[in-house]
């Protein structure tokens, strides 16, 4: 067995290695190793000094990382480099249902135990405990506690069962066809159907065109046992897989208990060859087009299919940095023309990255607005070549390295509150690709390193070697219209050469030199200052009227959320009104702020993290924001500035409406986006302010009465309510406050919201219409009513929908194997009306549609008659728990919360986690059982299902 442990350890196996060889090596051998060892260790990349790996004796690897983000928490991986492109031809989608199988009863949870003890434990199916299935890989995901070590061995032991143990009994294999069955049905989609055209000749002469993870559902509903066991039992291997551990743990006594739970699986005799499977290069340029009658989107890609660079060294690392400076700079070019008066497109993206299988591509990317797709795939060439021509400016490099630098840092002082969660994923993906893994500390120390010696001349370099019209495939896809059709394959080879031989002109850099704010403002008095001494906010009103309310935390070292709310918002204007001021806050934002246009903005802000949006809401008005602790004041300046002074832009304007023009004209061509629209306006009556915006509304914007309203909506900051929490110093923060919330205009008026009467119609609606291609329904139950809003109501009605969470997925997914997944969300509110809702959603094959609305109506019945077990209600109670005490340490979290209480007028205690407990150990069976009689009433339900467009009538 080879361990590689990278703590201080490391300098002890080097010398003791070292001096082992002093016997047996002469002087002058020495010396030549010696200096070997010396330039390997100069030109290795280093790894992150806090891990320990190493390999098992049957070649099983494994990473363990101490990391207190969350406490009391490890997340734990099973990484599998084996997917969907090893599969034999009678096993086409059998990767990814092997993996669904390993949730369906191993060696030492039987059938459904594995799910049914972790949710006793307040794990949650889907947040904390997941998988996913790629070309070249499967990984299972799961977050255990460490508060206790007999959940995080019980933790350790289901990775151990997923790696060798999982047991395939006949009868689970047949009920769980129809999930992955149901799971392959909901991704059926314009999008798919178009993949199905374009895949091929993106990845010609490929295993990777053939062997999509999701796979045939002939295979899935009739393969044979043997079938699906084979590839278990030829790709689950220790020299396949990687155990990862990062949390709140001791790392020693983790790989004891690895070396303990892996190292007696087995390796095959006689293993099948891993082999890695190449993408043919293909002369030339490929054009792939496909068009879909329920397409929302026109979409533009050029990809340059090249070969797979690996990261290995130092020098390599240097040329990765190069690669991320590129790839920032043309990306920032892209994003200032998506800024002009007539946009291309709507958002576009160019740069190298990482592929399928043993390439890399060079990629141009844009969404783009009906009828352009000719100019944006022309444009996209031009601005290749511009910098192929030209390259880029010093002054774009310098920008660019700010960027990363302050990236850098942000996560270097975050190192010790990053979430094991990320952490893991970095070992995951060095066991697959043999990426880097050096800590912050370290990619800092090598930023700092080369960044300052890269020069513009380097990067200006590399299109050279990507920029070609070998190798090369375009790719149109979007809506089929004999009014606007895309492109044929000969108008996409003109364009191509068109751009080839097209004269361009070098970039031009436009930069405002000077401070964001240049107005000198004098600190106002505070006139009330109240410290809740159970919560440790701080709340402030300021002699403008402005309240304030500060929680310093120590969550994150490098995070502080700022959110602002007044009561308004677009629900004080008419019916004929009201959109201006709902796309008044976007336009502000596209605009810019004081002399800055957006663009020059974002180059002035590059190096900075600190950034806010306005928003207008239908009943209110506000601002969100961030920044790290050293870049706060830049964040209140913003503030001040879109309160005082914001730009009129006529050219952002005409490029915001033509973007949302873009994104809207389409979008109920495509099933789901035309179903939730029939929902909310049969839910609503079809009132004008709900549903999708047409057309027509987004013609009608006029700048002017958009601005005059934003300038309205912020001209009384004294009815503002401001939340700041983060990292920071409460004394400098309350300075920062009285300096530039002080400032902000004050009227001094009462405002409150308008009651629009936005109230779900009445009564029993059952509805059932029929749209779109793909074989599947879609069902949303929707029950509704009257609300009697306080904290206890609101907790325990939520309580019994995460009880009915559990039910619903036991009942139609693990028993009737007839959905891959059932949502239920809902819950009470206050404003502007005390009412409740819950909704109840899934897709289904359009045969089972009734039967599977009848099983969800049967598990209501039940919680009605009978409620909770008492397991079913420890399940509950122990991942509201959970949950609790996670979100405890997040600032956005308690950012929430704040304002959530301040607004409804409730008590700041009731945060605490001793107030949760309280309501947490009062939660009874009756609770649920009677908020389930109460509130699952068919007084006021709707049903409303969409049907295939060619199923035939019962």
């Amino acid at each position: 067995m080879t361990k590689n442990i990278i703590l201080a350890f490391s300098l002890i196996l080097t010398i003791v290695a070292c001096s082992k060889k002093v016997a047996v090596i002469d002087p002058q051998e020495e010396q030549v190793q010696s200096k070997v060892t010396e330039t390997k260790s100069l030109t290795e990349i280093p790894k992150d000094e806090r891990l320990i790996s190493g390999v098992l004796e049957n070649g099983m690897k494994y990473y363990i990382q101490q990391n207190a983000k969350p406490e009391n928490r490890a997340e734990l991986r099973l990484v599998v480099d084996a997917g969907s492109v090893l599969e034999d031809e009678d096993q086409l989608g059998l990767a990814h249902f092997v993996e669904h199988m390993a949730f369906n009863g191993t060696k030492n949870f039987n059938k459904q135990e594995l799910v049914n003890y972790l949710e006793s434990v307040g794990t949650r199916f889907g947040p904390d405990l997941n998988a996913y299935t790629s070309f070249d890989e499967t990984v299972y995901m799961l977050q255990v506690r460490t508060d206790s070590m007999e959940l995080f061995d019980k933790g350790m032991l289901i990775i151990s069962d997923w790696a060798s143990g999982v047991s395939f009994e006949h009868q689970e294999i047949d009920k769980e066809r129809g999930v992955v069955e149901s799971e392959w049905r909901s991704r059926l989609s314009p999008e798919q159907r178009m993949q199905k055209i374009t895949f091929p000749i993106l990845y010609e002469g490929s295993r990777y065109a053939e062997r999509l993870p999701i796979g045939d559902p002939e295979i899935i509903n009739n393969a044979d046992y043997s079938s699906v066991k084979r590839f278990y039992r030829d790709w689950y291997r220790p020299d396949l897989m990687a155990v990862v551990v990062v949390g709140d743990i001791d790392p020693m006594d983790v790989e004891s208990k690895i070396k303990s739970l892996f190292s007696p699986i087995p390796q095959p005799l006689s293993p099948r060859n891993r082999e890695r499977y190449n993408v043919p290069a293909v002369p030339g340029t490929s054009v792939a087009i496909a068009s879909d009658k329920e397409a929302s989107f026109t979409n533009v890609q050029i990809m340059t299919k090249l070969p797979k660079i690996k990261t290995k060294d130092l020098d390599d690392y240097r040329e990765s940095l190069k690669r991320s400076m590129y790839n920032g700079m043309l990306s920032a070019r892209l994003s200032e023309i998506g800024q002009e008066a007539n946009p291309p497109f709507i958002f576009a993206s160019s740069g190298y990255g990482g592929n399928v299988g043993d390439i890399d591509a060079y990629s141009s990317f844009a969404m783009v607005p009906e009828g352009k797709a000719d100019e944006a795939l022309e444009r996209l060439l031009v601005e290749n070549k511009r910098v192929l021509d030209h390259g880029f400016t010093e002054g774009e490099l310098e920008r660019q390295k700010k960027r990363m630098m302050e990236s850098a840092e942000r996560r270097y002082k975050e190192m010790d509150k990053t979430n094991s969660g990320s952490l893991a994923m970095r070992y995951v993906y060095h066991h697959l690709n043999d990426s880097p893994i050096p800590s912050p500390a370290q990619i800092v120390e090598l930023y700092e390193k080369y960044l300052p010696n890269i020069d513009v001349y380097e990067v200006n370099a590399l299109p050279e070697q990507w920029i070609t019209d070998e190798n090369r495939v375009v790719v149109i896809t979007g809506p089929e219209k004999q009014s606007n059709p895309l492109p044929t394959e000969d108008e996409v080879r003109a364009i191509l050469e068109k751009a080839s031989s097209i004269s361009l002109e070098p970039y031009e850099d436009e930069v405002i030199e000077g401070p964001l704010l240049d107005v000198e403002l004098s600190t106002v008095a505070i006139e009330k200052e109240i410290l809740n001494e159970a919560t440790n906010i701080l709340q402030l009103t300021l002699a403008n009227g402005v309240k304030v309310n500060l929680k310093s935390t120590d969550f994150k070292n490098n995070e502080v959320l700022l959110s602002a709310t007044s009561e308004g918002g677009s629900s004080l204007y008419s019916d004929e009104e009201y959109f201006n001021a709902y796309a008044a806050a976007s336009i502000v934002r596209e605009s810019g702020i004081g002399k800055f246009t957006n663009v020059q903005l974002q180059k002035l802000m590059s190096g900075k993290s600190a950034n806010v949006s306005p928003f207008i809401g239908s009943y209110s008005e506000g601002m969100s924001g961030y920044a790290t602790p050293e870049d706060v004041e830049e964040m209140f300046k913003m503030v001040y500035l879109y309160f005082t002074d914001i730009r009129n832009d006529k050219e952002a304007f005409e490029s915001y409406i033509t973007k949302q023009l873009g994104i809207y004209e389409n979008l109920k061509a495509n099933p789901n986006f035309y179903f939730s629209d029939y929902v909310n306006k049969i839910k609503y009556r079809n009132n004008p302010r709900v549903g999708f915006p047409s057309e027509q509304k987004w013609k009608s914007v006029n700048h002017e009465e958009a601005l005059t309203m934003y300038k309205d909506r912020f001209a009384d900051a004294s009815d503002f309510t401001f939340t700041i929490v983060g990292a920071f110093d409460v004394e400098e923060m309350k300075m920062l406050t009285q300096k530039y919330l002080g400032n902000l205009p004050s009227i001094n008026r009462e405002e409150t919201y308008n009651d629009l009467g936005l109230i779900p119609i009445s009564g029993n609606i059952n509805k059932r219409i029929k749209k779109g291609e793909a074989p599947k329904t879609q069902v949303q139950m929707y029950y509704h009513g009257p609300f009697e809003y306080n904290e206890d109501n609101s907790y325990r009605l939520s309580s019994m929908i995460e009880y009915m969470r559990i039910k619903l997925r036991e009942e139609l997914r693990e028993d009737k194997g007839g959905v891959y997944g059932v949502n239920i969300y809902g819950g009470g509110s206050k404003m502007p009306n005390e009412v409740y809702n819950i909704t109840i959603s899934f897709n289904s094959d359009p045969g089972r549609t009734d039967e599977l609305i009848e099983a969800a109506k049967a598990v209501i019945q039940t919680a009605k008659r009978e409620g909770p077990s008492e397991e079913d209600l420890n399940k509950v109670k122990e991942i509201q728990r959970q949950a609790k005490i996670k979100n405890m340490k997040e600032n956005r979290y308690w950012s929430r919360q704040i304002e959530s209480k301040i607004r409804y007028e409730q008590d700041l205690e009731s945060i605490m986690m001793p107030a949760f407990e309280l309501k947490l150990n009062s939660l009874t069976t009756e609770d649920i059982k009677d908020y389930a009689r109460k509130y699952f009433s068919s007084n006021n339900y709707m049903q409303i299902v969409m049907d295939p467009a060619d199923k035939p009538q019962n």
